[in-house]
Order: C-alpha cells, then structure tokens, then sequence
C-alpha cells in the first residue's frame, strides 16, 4: 500500500451536511443523462410524433441493460464503501478492476443479445410494423454505447463508494453538452452534419457517452485518485474479488432487471392503445427520470452511507442516519410535487405536440409526481437494505412487487382496457410493495451481523 494511500480516511459521519455532500453531486450526475433523454426526446417530439413514441420503447429497453450496470455499480459502489469505512485502502483498486472485467463481459453480452434476439421480441410484441423497424435499427446503433455506460458506471462506484462523489458532474456536463449538439446536429442535418432523424439520436447518445466516460478518466489520473488506490496495478483475474462482486451484485442485477423488464411490458401494453398514450408515457418517462433524480441520489448515498458506518461498526445509528435522509428526500420530493401540479402546461410544452398531448398528460402527470412522494421514502428503506449486504432480500421483495405490478396492469390495460392514467397508478402499488418488506427488515435487525 502506497504512503498517499495510507494516509487515507475514508469514513463518514452521519450529519445532515454529510448526507448533502455526498448526494447533491450524485443528484447532479444522475440529472445529466436524464437530461440526455429528455433532449433526445424533446428533439424528437419536434421531429415527428411517432419517433416519440417509439422512443419510449428504445428508451426502456436500453435501461433494461443499463440496469444491468446499476446493480453491478451498486453492489461493487457498496464494497468499496465498506472498505473505505475499514479503512482498507489497498482492497479498493482490487475490486474496481474485477468490476471493470465484469462490466465489459455484460456490455458484449448486451449487444449479442440486441442484434440477435431482440428483432424477433420487438415483432411478437409490437403491433404496427413500422415501430417495429424503426426500434430495431434504432437499437442496432444505441446499444454499442452499452461498454462506454458500464464504464461510466464503474467510475461512479469508486468515486461514491470513496466519497468524492464531486468529480462525478464533470464527465456528465461533458456528455450532456456534447448530447444537445449532436441531437440537433444529426437528427435534422445541421451544421454541415448528414440528416439522420431518429436514429440521428441514437448515433448522438453513443458518441456523447464515450466523450463523457474519456473525460471522467482523464480526470480520475489528473486528480491522482488512480494512483492512490491503484486502479490499473491489479488487472489479472481475482478470483475471490470477482467472486465477492458477483454474489453482492447479481441479486441487484436480478432486481432491477426484474424492474425495467416489468416496465418494458407495461410500455408494450400502452403500445396498444395507440401512438397518443404511447407518446404520453414516453413524457412521463422523462419526467419521473428527471424529477427523481434527486430520490436516487439520496437512494445511493443510503447505499453507500450505510455500508460505510457499518464498516465503522457503528450499525446502532443505521436507523439514526436513514430517518435523517428520509426527511431530506421527501423534502425534494415534495417540492417537485408542487412544481409539476402548479406548472403542469410549462412542462408538458417542451415536447412540442400541441393541446391535445397535453391535456391528456395532464390527469397522468398528476399521478406520477405524486408517486415521486412514495417513491422518497421507499427507495432509501430499499437502499439501506443493499447497504447492510442483504442483496438477496431486495431480489425477492423486488419479486414480489413486479408479480403484484405486471398482473395489475395487465387487467388494467389489457382486459379492462381502462385509459392509460389508471395504468401509471400502478407506481403506487409497486412502490408501496418495495417499502414494507424493506422497512420490516432494517428494523428487525437481522442484517446487524452480515459479514462482507
């Protein structure tokens, strides 16, 4: 272990300006690929309806895989923590690079599966032939930005899980710099660029990811942090490390997963009620990504705060800490709440789709900000869960809420054929079903004594 390296305390406190300090950067870094989305959507809301609407359905799939990269972000974000709250410097470059080698080997695996299996599920699912095509060569070109996210998303667990998560904004405003031009550049054929319309964003969002990921690397070695945890030193296959990465990250994996899958069928429903309620769903898509970023943020310093003081053995103030974040989510929370019922139209008019888009997204709109309150609250119980290293728990409560989710809507949509704002309720009830068995767990105690 280096000098630099041991001179290193990484360990937490629990006070309300830790918990900002540490969020309010994640929030930021969160909110500029949600920006990404929303510029692509606003983009193509200018560019024609149906691209909107069909870019709800590219939209979810690719989360589907960037997902896949959050659990492992998150399960290797709450590894490097609890070392940092140890002390164990000289573990936290070990990890990173497993991680690394993990990430890589899904990225393939995602474009492998994009380019062979996902036309045919597009055709079985989708009704109109012409989504069909269009999603498809869409995703031919997104999901080579799959490697360039799961990097991305590797750094994001070092910088967090080693609290400096201050560095994370600035490969983020790179990217969503670079995201604005390249969408107007490439989707309508400015500035000398070809016109390329709706995959124009497609080629636009994989570009502006590997812009992003180049500079955040760039600064990762100008700042030293590589060199203080020797991030390129250990790149040979770990097989305890990479071992301990995939138990505490394929539950995560599994469950979100799980999440967005449910949510790709649930876009698929809406898909057969016409391009209007698609083209609606895809706005509240943006809107619930946008506005609850700063609930994942929280989310993700419960992740890495938890795990922290627990690797300080302080786990009597794991409950102390997460009652403290909870009033500082809903808090966010509420005042985005307030803001999307208060200013309805304002938001809704940046898609460009005219009166009739927007008075039937308003009534959802009004469910969705609503669920954002539920959401403050459940995803910081759910998070502290992942924290304490019971990834196995948050596998199976995530289960049991997409079981309860995917029957709902179904009967709501399908059978009932009810209009779509009954559909969106169903955030409700997923959220609520997150929240009890979580809440239970973390009180009970049970996880007080999980080794790492």
């Amino acid at each position: 272990m280096s000098n630099d390296a041991a001179k290193l305390n990484l360990q937490v406190g629990i006070s309300n300006k830790a918990i900002l300090k540490i969020s309010i950067p994640i929030a930021a870094s969160i909110l500029v690929p949600q920006l990404n989305f929303v510029t692509n959507n606003i983009f193509l809301g200018h560019f024609s309806r149906q691209a909107l609407a069909v870019a709800g359905i590219t939209g979810v799939y690719y989360l589907i895989f960037a997902v896949i990269g959050n659990g492992l972000n998150n399960g290797l974000q709450s590894l490097i923590a609890r070392r940092a709250g140890e002390n164990r410097v000289d573990e936290i470059g070990k990890l990173f690079s497993q991680g690394v080698r993990i990430a890589l080997a899904m990225a393939l695996a995602g474009i492998l599966v994009t380019w062979f299996v996902a036309p045919a599920i597009l055709k079985w699912s989708l009704h109109d032939e012409r989504n069909v095509q269009m999603a498809v060569d869409f995703l031919h070109v997104r999901i080579f930005g799959l490697p360039f996210l799961f990097l991305y998303q590797m750094r994001n667990a070092l910088l967090v899980g080693t609290n400096q998560s201050k560095y994370l904004i600035i490969g983020t405003a790179t990217e969503a710099a670079c995201n604005v031009f390249f969408d107007y550049t490439l989707i309508f054929g400015r500035l000398g660029f070809p016109a390329l319309g709706f995959n124009g964003a497609a080629y636009a969002s994989v570009v502006s990811e590997a812009i992003g990921l180049l500079v955040i690397f760039v600064v990762i070695r100008k700042k030293g942090i590589s060199k203080q945890f020797g991030l390129f030193k250990h790149w040979g296959y770990d097989a305890a490390n990479t071992k301990l990465i995939l138990v505490q990250s394929l539950p995560l994996i599994g469950q979100f997963v799980l999440s967005i899958t449910a949510w790709e069928f649930f876009y698929v429903l809406i898909e057969h009620h016409g391009t209007l309620d698609l083209a609606v769903s895809n706005a509240m898509r943006n809107i619930f990504g946008v506005f609850g970023c700063f609930t994942w943020a929280f989310a993700s310093t419960t992740n890495a705060m938890v795990s922290n003081i627990i690797g300080q053995g302080l786990q009597h103030r794991v409950i102390e800490l997460i009652y403290k974040i909870i009033k500082i989510n809903f808090g966010f929370a509420a005042l985005v709440c307030v803001l999307l019922n208060v200013f309805p139209h304002l938001f809704l008019s940046v898609y460009g789709q005219g009166e009739e888009f927007i008075q039937a997204a308003m009534p959802v709109l009004r469910v969705v900000s609503t669920a954002l309150l539920l959401m403050s609250i459940a995803v910081v119980w759910l998070n502290a869960l992942t924290g304490s290293g019971n990834t196995k728990i948050s596998l199976l409560s995530e289960m049991v809420a997409i079981l309860l989710y995917c029957t709902y809507v179904y009967i709501v949509l399908e059978q009932l054929k009810l209009p779509i704002i009954y559909g969106w309720a169903s955030e409700w009830l997923y959220w609520l079903s997150l929240f009890v068995p979580s809440f239970w767990y973390m009180k009970s105690g049970r996880w007080k004594h999980k080794k790492l």
